[in-house]
């Protein structure tokens, strides 16, 4: 038994994990941070890839027997061939997990059938979210719109600032210019959550907005039931480590504001 590993490219997925100790509560979670290496959003896919696999074999190491790739761009550039190409090698029983998945599938109540997606660049190039959304609904349009200031904003603790206003207003614009029918809103990266009260100021009442963690953590149930030997193989203790491949006493001061708990981080290095 080992505890389920999260991982994202930086401290974004502290949004998902969030939601994921709300759900469950008893589990124990071990999460890992590549902030040194932080952005993945413009990086190539060979290099996400690479990168994903390292922090996958290293939380498989740490124990767990299931990781969740909290992370967008590792869900859209590096997830499918990890698990076709490298845990048939690793080990068949292990699994990896994305956050685009869960998202997609929730998109059926789409009255207009016109859907919005703001991403890092990363995953608005990668088209993930639109092939995922084609394959299960083929009649709803997306449209997209990359945020490359979101995420610097974010980790600056800048959340409030003037400049998120002009970034966040200035990108949704752009979006509902393209299309003023939009009527579902998907936040395409797990920092973005801590924007909510902003991006709100500027998105029409009419429109609903997903955020990633609290569907994650839904969709994880799901799965746990549907795979009780996956289950069975999850410690529950209530444990929960961190690892960071920066600093850890910089990571515990951001995930401070993330997670709103003290943390105390463990250096890991990967590569």
């Amino acid at each position: 038994m080992g505890p389920i590993g999260v991982f994202d490219s930086g401290y974004g997925g502290l949004t998902v994990l969030s939601e994921l100790l709300k759900r469950f509560p008893d589990y124990d979670f071990t999460y890992l941070g590549d902030n040194a290496r932080s952005p993945y959003g413009g990086r190539s896919f060979d290099i996400v890839y690479k990168y994903s696999l390292e922090a996958v074999e290293a939380l498989f190491s740490k124990g767990s027997h299931l990781v969740i790739f909290a992370c967008n761009t590792a869900s859209a550039k590096a997830l499918r061939t990890i698990q076709q190409k490298n845990l048939p090698l690793i080990d068949p029983s292990r699994r990896v997990l994305g956050v685009i998945r869960p998202l997609v599938e929730v998109l059926d109540y789409s009255k207009n059938r016109i859907v919005g997606v703001l991403g890092t660049i990363g995953t608005v190039t990668s088209n993930s979210y639109t092939l995922e959304i084609q394959k299960l609904f083929p009649d709803i349009k997306v449209v997209q719109e990359a945020c490359p200031m979101w995420v610097p904003l974010v980790e600056n603790n800048e959340c409030f600032s003037e400049g998120a206003d002009y970034f966040v207003k200035k990108n949704i614009n752009n979006l509902f210019e393209r299309e003023p029918k939009i009527d579902t809103l998907i936040l395409g990266c797990t920092h973005y959550p801590l924007l909510l009260p902003v991006i709100e100021k500027y998105v029409p009442a009419n429109v609903k907005i997903l955020t990633q963690g609290a569907i994650v953590a839904e969709s994880l149930a799901d799965y746990l039931i549907r795979h009780p030997e996956m289950d069975a193989k999850c410690s529950k203790t209530g444990k929960h480590r961190f690892f960071t491949t920066e600093n850890p006493e910089k990571f515990n001061q951001a995930a401070t504001l993330f997670l709103g708990r003290d943390v105390e981080a463990e250096k890991l290095n990967l590569g």
